[in-house]
C-alpha cells in the first residue's frame, strides 16, 4: 500500500502562543498512514528558509519520500493561526510564498502516478492533473473541505475515488447533496459534521457514524485525521461502517493534542 500527497503544504504559526508545525491537508493525512506502515511521499514545494527545513524534518521523522518535494528560492507558505476559546482554530492569513507559483514537473507527475492512492485538494494547483491520475489507475482521495460549489464538483468528482466534505451541521438536505455529488462519478462521498459525526454514501446506501466524546485540546487536524482513518479502512478492506469508525477513532485521538498528527 502506498499514498502520495500532492499539492499544498505550509507551516501553521500560532504567534500568540509561540507554536508552529509543518502541515497541509495531505501532509497531515499521510503522516497518520506512514505511522501504520504505508509507503508515503510529499510532492509539493517549500522555500529556502528555516520553515522549509522543518517540513523536511517532519518527512524524515516519518520516513516520507521527499525526492519530489521541490525547494525554491524564497519563503515557505505560512498560515498565521489563532485559537478561538483556546480550542478551535482560526485562520488569520495565508502568506503563500513559493507555493503561489507551484507547478509539478513532468518527473513529479510521473512519480505521483506510481502510487495506488493520491491525496489532494482545491488549493494544491494540480486539478488539471486529475484526469491523468485516474487514467493511470490511481485512486484519488479528494478533500473539498467546506467547499460545495457545484462547478468545482462537476470539474473534479469524475476523477475522484473518494470525496470528503466538511459540514457544520447534519441538515435534512445532506442526503440529497451526497446523492448529487456521487452522481458525478466517485465511488464514495463522505460528509463530516463535527460533533454530529459523519455519513457516507456509496450509491446504494447511507452509513452513519457518531463520535467518541473526548477532552478537546485543539480541533486542528480533526478532518485530516478522519480522512486518514477512513482511507486506511479502504486500504485494508474494511466495509463502509468500518471505514467511518476508523476515521472517527483517529480523529478522536488527534483532537486531544495540540498538533494535527
Amino acid at each position: 500500500m502506498n499514498m502520495a500527497a500532492i499539492g499544498f503544504c505550509c507551516i501553521d504559526v500560532y504567534e500568540n502562543i509561540g507554536k508552529r508545525y509543518a502541515t497541509g491537508n495531505g501532509v497531515d493525512c499521510i503522516v497518520h498512514l506512514a505511522r501504520r506502515g504505508v509507503s508515503t511521499a510529499v510532492v509539493s514545494v517549500v522555500g529556502t528558509d528555516e520553515y522549509g527545513g522543518e517540513m523536511f524534518d517532519l518527512c524524515r521523522e516519518y520516513q516520507m519520500d521527499t525526492s519530489h518535494l521541490q525547494v525554491k528560492e524564497g519563503k515557505t507558505s505560512v498560515y498565521r493561526m489563532a485559537l478561538k476559546d483556546g480550542v478551535d482554530r482560526v485562520h488569520l492569513e495565508n502568506i503563500p510564498g513559493v507555493m503561489e507559483y507551484y507547478e509539478p514537473t513532468r518527473k513529479d507527475i510521473e512519480f505521483t502516478k506510481t502510487f495506488d492512492y493520491i491525496h489532494t485538494d482545491l488549493t494544491g494547483r494540480v486539478l488539471h492533473l486529475l484526469p491523468e491520475f485516474k487514467e493511470a489507475g490511481c485512486k484519488v482521495i479528494f478533500d473539498f473541505s467546506i467547499n460545495k460549489d457545484e462547478e468545482n464538483m462537476a470539474a473534479v468528482l469524475p476523477y475522484v475515488h473518494c470525496a470528503f466534505f466538511s459540514c457544520e451541521k447534519k441538515t435534512p438536505e445532506i442526503r440529497e447533496f451526497l446523492i448529487k455529488a456521487r452522481s458525478y462519478g466517485p465511488e464514495y462521498v463522505v460528509a463530516t459534521f463535527g460533533e454530529e459525526g459523519s455519513m457516507c454514501y456509496d450509491g446504494e446506501r447511507f452509513c452513519e457514524q457518531g463520535i467518541r466524546v473526548v477532552p478537546v485540546v485543539n480541533t486542528v487536524g480533526a478532518g485530516d485525521s478522519f480522512i486518514a482513518g477512513f482511507t486506511w479502512g479502504l486500504m485494508v478492506g474494511r466495509d463502509i461502517e468500518g471505514c467511518l469508525k476508523e476515521g472517527a477513532d483517529l480523529s478522536a485521538q488527534i483532537v486531544q493534542r495540540f498538533n494535527p498528527y
